[in-house]
Order: C-alpha cells, then structure tokens, then sequence
C-alpha cells in the first residue's frame, strides 16, 4: 500500500492558518489513518465525503465516496514527503482515486 501527497499548493486560509494546500490520501483508510497521525494530523481533520455533516454526501459506492483525504500545509506536505508519502503531480490524484474506486467494487 501507498501514501501519496499531490502538488496541489492551492493557497487559502483555513481557519488561523494561511499555507498553500495540497491533498494526502492512500490506498488504503487504514493506511492513511495511521499515517496522518505519525505526521501529526489531528482525526478530526478528515475528510470524509460520506460523514460529512453539510452538504450533499455522495452515494456510497461511488468515485466520489471514494475521495477521503487529508489537505495538508506546504509544510506538512515535505514532512509527509520525508516520512515515506509518494509525491505525485495533483492530476494524477484523480486517477489513484478512480483506482481505488475500482478496487473498492
């Protein structure tokens, strides 16, 4: 299993902090969990599409059930980087999650 960080840097303010964002996910939850705590990312920082607690939440079973992911500052991103996180280009995000999806069947 896999680790990946994407190159997303997507500047924006989340809450006290202004960084550039990128996305963590894996190939596995069980995976990504583990890994976002060694990183120090707190649980509650998940991102979830089907708990969340607004919005429209896809269809389970879906690709977009499927998008569960962490964002992570630029920081965060090199400290995942050096813990072992594939980096990979933020195009190629879509095509580990449809993956994962097809998987997932």
């Amino acid at each position: 299993m896999t680790v990946y960080v994407d190159d997303a840097a997507i500047a924006a303010t989340v809450g006290r902090i202004t960084s550039r964002w990128s996305h963590l996910i894996a190939d596995d939850a069980a995976e990504l969990q583990a890994f976002a705590a060694r990183l120090g990312l707190r649980r509650g920082w998940f991102q979830d599409p089907l708990t969340k607690t607004t919005g429209v939440r896809p269809r389970p079973g879906s690709r977009a059930a499927e998008n569960w992911h962490y964002d992570v500052t630029a920081g965060k991103r090199l400290r995942a980087i050096q813990l072992g996180a594939e980096p990979v280009p933020w195009r190629e995000m879509v095509e580990i999650i449809n993956r994962r999806y097809e998987e997932s069947r």
